[in-house]
């Protein structure tokens, strides 16, 4: 699809587990609105290309997973397919006549009132019949699909191996193989790295023409970065500034208010790491742009005319309208993310109905940060999921653990020459062994094993809901789901269609939000001190001065960043009066529970 990424829309849908945005752009790209789809899991991928090749009469033939380089063939061949299918609905909805419930009319109602489409819109539906005609004609040339951008977590990156068990170069691990799929594909999109700095992923990006810019400034293949602070977009952006490669946006996610798995900061609060971008945004965009053009330079590329400028956007717990336009006002963003809240529309993402049931009858409490994840990185969880309830009976039935086909998260060696994964029947049979042998049967045996027992297979829960939900049986009847929203679903009760979400976060409409419901930094707050007591009481046993110079920083930034709130809030006028006194009280509740005497360390 050879546009230019112009989207309309002020909020893009992130990835989502390994299954839930998996088939999101055929879903909403032609509406303009951008969503991410993870590629880490390549079989997955190959039966999604299936099911949709199916379903829609198209030609399919099956790569075997034992043919050369099959997951960046899978991934291209999928990554083209949705290329192919979102042409075709865009073309189909250009042809479309206006009328009332027609999905070309969507596509403008949809927009933020202030977008001059949508104000180009409202003109032709009060112009008179010749008019009329002229104004639906250029606005069937102004519709541009959204975005298809991947993700690749950096973390996992395992490497390959042949038939006789023998390492594959390192082109052939999975990060690097998900990468090439996307670059040989024909999508104009972005990859998203996530998880942090990968240097071999990062340096082979550089191989690949597509993500270098031309002497317009247009890139082919753009690449977005997942931080957590300036910081780490500094580095991360250096890194590959230094080969040439230019950011084209970084996404700030809160660390703790979030979907998926979760990288908490030492304590810093979303709030004060946005105006750190905010007051540092053009000091990132020199120094990253001085560092390209001296690569491209040195290697005779071509230089765009002008300088190019990083997007920052911002996501996690975003809940309303008036915090999605405080955050884009106050801090300049160029727009931000919506994930969780879509898990509730099935007209955007993919969940089985059984699991959707599960998220609107769920508890505040059911929404968990939990150790389920074999990367060894908190991960949000739902204690009601099939998922859970598969752990915790294959544990009734002492046999812990998951079968481990797909070995995605495969990377302990502790008892194998080649990685296995922690939350495999394998792994947990051999480390309970080893326990019992050291401990003995005891209540310390007991907790280690609990702790063992935890992990849970993400490969197959995060992928089995979009096979469900669109009618097919997972292989090997693997039906457990695993679930991963963020704490701000708790807030979010009822299932709702892709127009009604979308008029929530332009403030059209409002969608009925549990009334408790905090304001999104404070949440984020409640969160952080909520990991801090639980680090506290690590401290309280292991008694680490590590651990206890990292508990006086994690403590000091909470503090910071709630005299950075005070001032904030006082400062605010339009639409946080309401606000103003009940964000104080919560910040001063707060502020005395972290000045307690059972709070120090």
């Amino acid at each position: 699809m050879n546009h230019k990424n112009r989207n309309p829309h002020q909020f893009h849908i992130p990835v989502m587990g390994l299954g839930y945005t998996v088939d999101s752009p055929l879903k909403v790209a032609r509406f303009g609105i951008s969503s991410v789809v993870s590629i880490m899991e390549d079989e997955l991928i190959e039966q999604m290309r299936k099911v949709y090749s199916q379903k829609l009469n198209l030609p399919f033939t099956i790569i075997d997973q034992g043919s050369k380089d099959a997951r960046a063939k899978r991934i291209t061949a999928y990554l083209d397919l949705l290329d192919d299918i979102i042409q075709g609905q865009i073309k189909e909805l250009k042809e479309q006549p206006f009328g009332e419930g027609k999905e070309v009319d969507q596509y403008f109602e949809m927009l933020p009132s202030s977008h001059w489409l949508s104000i180009m819109y409202n003109k032709m539906k009060t112009a008179g019949p010749e008019d009329r005609v002229l104004w639906q004609k250029l606005l069937r040339r102004s519709i541009t699909p959204g975005s298809v951008d991947v993700n690749i977590m950096t973390k996992v990156d395992k490497l390959s191996y042949d038939e006789n068990g023998q390492p594959l170069p390192r082109e052939f691990s999975d990060g690097l193989a998900a990468l090439r799929g996307f670059a040989q594909s024909k999508l104009n999109a972005s990859v998203v790295f996530s998880a942090g700095l990968n240097p071999a992923l990062f340096s082979y990006t550089a191989t690949f023409g597509d993500f270098f810019p031309d002497k317009n400034g247009d890139i082919k293949k753009k690449i977005i970065l997942k931080v957590s602070d300036f910081r780490s977009a500094l580095i991360q952006g250096k890194f590959l500034a230094k080969k040439g490669l230019w950011v084209s946006e970084f996404r700030v996610e809160s660390g703790l208010n979030c979907g998926g798995h979760a990288f908490a900061t030492d304590g810093m609060l979303m709030g004060p790491i946005l105006e750190e971008f905010k007051t540092k945004r053009e000091e990132l965009s020199n120094t990253l742009w001085d560092l390209c053009k001296e690569v491209w330079n040195n290697e005779g590329k071509q230089i765009p005319q002008f300088p190019l400028n990083p997007k920052i956007t911002a996501q996690g717990g975003i809940g309303n309208s008036m915090e999605q336009q405080f955050l884009l006002d106050y801090y300049s963003l160029d727009g931000t993310g919506w994930g969780s809240p879509f898990l509730m529309v099935p007209e955007a993402t993919s969940v089985d109905n059984e699991t959707l049931q599960k998220l609107v009858d769920a508890k505040k409490e059911d929404f968990y940060l939990s150790h389920a994840s074999p990367l060894g990185v908190p991960f949000n969880n739902l204690r009601t999921s099939s998922a859970e309830k598969q752990r915790k009976e294959r544990i009734a039935k002492n046999r812990p653990g998951s079968p481990c086909y797909k070995k995605v998260l495969s990377s302990n060696t502790e008892f194998t020459d080649q990685p296995i994964c922690t939350a495999s029947r394998q792994y947990q049979h051999l480390k309970l062994k080893q326990l019992k042998k050291d401990l003995g049967d005891n209540d310390q045996f007991q907790e280690k094993a609990n702790q063992i027992m935890e992990k849970d297979c993400l490969c197959e829960g995060l992928g089995a809901p979009a096979l469900l939900a669109n009618g097919t049986q997972p292989p090997r009847n693997l039906n457990a789901v695993t679930i991963c929203p963020g704490p701000n679903l708790a807030y979010f009760k009822g299932i709702y269609s892709l127009k009604e979400m979308v008029d929530h976060i332009y403030g059209k409409a409002n969608l009925k939000l549990d009334p408790q419901r905090p304001q999104m930094f404070i949440k984020e707050l409640q969160l952080y001190v909520d990991y801090f007591k639980k680090e506290v009481q690590k401290y309280v046993v292991e008694q680490s001065p590590k651990l206890e110079s990292y508990l006086d920083r994690f403590r000091n930034n909470l503090l910071d960043g709630m005299q950075y709130y005070q001032e904030l809030f006082a400062g605010q006028k339009d639409g946080f009066q309401a606000l103003t006194t009940q964000l104080k009280n919560e910040l001063t509740r707060i502020q005395k529970e972290l000045e307690a005497p059972n709070m120090a360390v």
